[in-house]
């Protein structure tokens, strides 16, 4: 059963240099208790396509078309005093940069229940109980200690837990994860996922996890969206993605990045160009410019998703009837 239901997700920024076609007729799904994987380089859409859903892009910026249905509710049509109800409570988002996203001023006791008792109801006393349990579940030592510090008293990895604290403070059904092991070490990068994988198995939430980082939505992931150019390449499982996956750019993706069973004289591969104008986007594959397969028809019309497996779709022409004939002769 679908928690999250998006389709034909378009959101534009309207600039003085014109319309930024930031999103362009995205489709996702999150199911209960899953954790969905969106990846794909800086600028492809991963990032506002969330903040579209929760109301939380710029004024500048607007949906301009499509639907994101969370438990039956079409959150772009809801008011922002509907979506406050909705968003930290029931959808929680872990922010890219644990370093900046909390207040400097205020202790982190201050911040946690001043964020339970807006959503939950409750007195401060009550919700003070609850953010140390919370801090404790995350792995903070000394919570009741902690409540009383500030932020610059915590590491990276600290501060990530907090937040990955604050998020799941509220008991939501749905947590978004933008990024959230790109400022950490390694060491921490691992801790922190093998807590986002504790939390899924102790409280059956949803997890929605954006990154570049490959090698962690191999390990997390059990379905995974690849985007370029505002729009999904490719979709289904991470078996799909990494051993079948049938998109250039999914290729790309995966030859730009160390493979441990590789030769050590093997070098990387990058993807050549640059990403598309999205004031005038392409009329068909937006990775048309960048592919070593493209034909012409790639260059003119957006290819429509091909049902690769009852799992995986992917939108490219190399997989059309005639494309597959003109292979095989």
């Amino acid at each position: 059963m679908s928690l999250l239901k998006i389709e034909n997700l378009n959101t534009s920024f309207f600039t003085y240099n014109g319309e930024v076609k930031a999103v362009r007729g995205v489709n996702l799904e999150v199911g209960e208790g899953e954790i969905v994987g969106i990846v794909g380089e800086s600028g492809c859409g991963k990032s506002v396509t969330m903040m579209s859903m929760l109301g939380l892009i710029p004024d500048n910026a607007k949906v301009v078309e499509g639907s994101a249905t969370f438990k039956g509710n079409d959150l772009t049509k809801l008011s922002e005093k509907e979506m406050e109800k909705i968003r930290g409570n029931e959808i929680s988002m872990i922010f890219q940069d644990p370093m900046t996203s909390l207040n400097p001023v205020f202790t982190i006791g201050n911040q946690m229940t001043e964020h339970v008792m807006k959503h939950k109801k409750i007195k401060k006393a009550e919700a003070w109980k609850i953010a140390i349990e919370m801090l404790s579940k995350v792995g903070i030592p000394n919570p009741e200690q902690r409540m009383k510090q500030y932020p610059h008293e915590f590491s990276g990895g600290m501060r990530q837990r907090v937040m990955i604290a604050m998020a799941l403070v509220t008991n939501p059904k749905l947590i978004i994860a933008d990024e959230p092991t790109t400022a950490l070490d390694v060491t921490i990068q691992a801790q922190i996922l093998e807590l986002l994988k504790k939390i899924r198995e102790e409280f059956n939430t949803s997890i929605i996890l954006i990154t570049h980082d490959l090698g962690v939505v191999a390990d997390m992931c059990d379905r995974i969206y690849v985007m370029y150019g505002g729009k999904v390449m490719e979709q289904g499982t991470a078996n799909d993605i990494f051993y079948n996956g049938k998109h250039p750019y999914g290729w790309g993706l995966l030859r730009s990045v160390p493979n441990p069973m590789s030769d050590m004289r093997e070098k990387l591969k990058p993807i050549d160009g640059q990403p598309p104008d999205l004031i005038q986007p392409p009329k068909g594959c937006p990775f048309f410019a960048r592919c070593e397969h493209a034909m012409k028809v790639c260059e003119m019309y957006m290819p429509e998703m091909t049902t690769v497996s009852p799992t995986q779709n992917t939108a490219c022409w190399m997989l059309h009837e005639m494309a597959q004939k003109n292979k095989e002769n």
